[in-house]
C-alpha cells in the first residue's frame, strides 16, 4: 500500500531535504523515524529537494507499507518522536502507482525579506534594508510570463532534461517592513527562486532594467543573472496533485 506524508520543517538544522552520508538531512530523520514506528525498514521519496536551509510549509512525500495504517495513530507518534522542527500533518492512502515527484502539478515557493532589523527572523527571513523599487519589480515578474526557458537561473551542472518551466504566478507584496516574492510553476530549476529573487534585488535597486532582464533570461546564461539570495529566506509553500484536495 502507497501513502502521501504531509509535512512542514523549519530547514535551519537540516542540510535539505535530500539524503547525504555526512550531513544530517529531513529525508534521513524522517526515515529513521517511520522504520522505528513502523517496525521496518521505510525509504519515503519527497515531491522534491529543498537546499540547505530552505523551510516548507507544505511537503509532500510517498512510501509503502505492507499493511492499513491507522493513520491518527501514527501521525500521533511521528511528532512525539520526531523533532520540533518537523511536523506531520496527515498520511493518505493514494493509489499504488501514485508519485509524490512526478505527478504534482503545480509547486508554490515564497521569499521573506524584512527591511527593519528584527532580531527573531534572522533564521527565516533575509534581512535587506536597502530601498527597493517594489513596483519596478512587478513589472519584471509580469516578463516571466513572458517566457519558459529560464536556464539563466538555474544551478550550472545540474542533471535535467529540460529547463522549460511553466510560471502560473509571480508578484511581490508588501505590508510594513515585510517583503514577500511569491512564485508558482509546475517545476522548478535547481537554485531558481534565489536566482530570481537575487536579479529581481537588482532591478528593484536600480543596477538591472527590464531590458536587461529580458536579455538576461534570453541569454541562458546563469553568470548574466543576479546573485542568489540566502536560502533561509526561502520557503517551499504549497504543492498541488489532481487527486489530492487542494485546500
Amino acid at each position: 500500500m502507497r501513502y502521501f506524508i504531509k509535512l512542514a520543517y523549519k530547514g535551519t538544522n537540516y542540510f535539505g531535504w535530500q539524503y547525504q552520508p555526512d550531513a544530517i538531512s529531513v529525508q534521513e530523520t524522517l526515515n529513521k523515524a517511520l522504520s522505528t514506528l513502523l517496525k521496518t525498514n521505510i525509504d519515503i521519496l519527497g515531491a522534491g529537494r529543498t537546499d540547505s536551509g530552505v523551510h516548507a510549509k507544505e511537503m509532500f512525500a510517498h512510501f509503502d507499507y505492507e499493511t492499513e495504517i491507522d493513520i491518527e495513530k501514527l501521525v500521533y507518534k511521528l511528532n512525539s518522536f520526531l523533532p520540533k522542527d518537523i511536523a506531520i500533518f496527515d498520511l493518505i492512502k493514494v493509489h499504488d502507482e501514485a508519485h509524490a515527484r512526478f505527478d504534482a502539478t503545480k509547486r508554490t515557493y515564497e521569499y521573506h525579506i524584512h527591511t527593519k532589523k528584527n532580531a527573531f527572523k534572522s533564521d527565516d527571513s533575509w534581512y535587506y534594508s536597502l530601498p527597493l523599487d517594489v513596483a519596478k519589480m512587478n513589472e519584471a515578474c509580469k516578463i516571466l510570463f513572458e517566457y519558459i526557458d529560464f536556464e539563466c537561473f538555474s544551478k550550472t551542472n545540474t542533471d535535467v532534461n529540460t529547463f522549460n518551466c511553466k510560471i502560473f504566478e509571480a508578484n511581490w507584496q508588501q505590508n510594513e517592513d515585510k517583503l514577500v516574492f511569491i512564485i508558482a510553476a509546475d517545476r522548478f530549476l535547481r537554485n531558481m527562486v534565489r536566482a530570481i529573487v537575487g536579479t529581481m534585488i537588482n532591478i528593484g535597486s536600480g543596477k538591472v532594467s527590464l531590458n536587461d532582464f529580458r536579455q538576461i533570461i534570453e541569454s541562458k546564461n546563469r553568470s548574466k543573472a543576479g546573485f542568489s539570495v540566502p536560502a533561509h529566506g526561502l520557503y517551499l509553500t504549497k504543492i498541488e496533485y489532481p487527486y489530492l484536495s487542494k485546500e
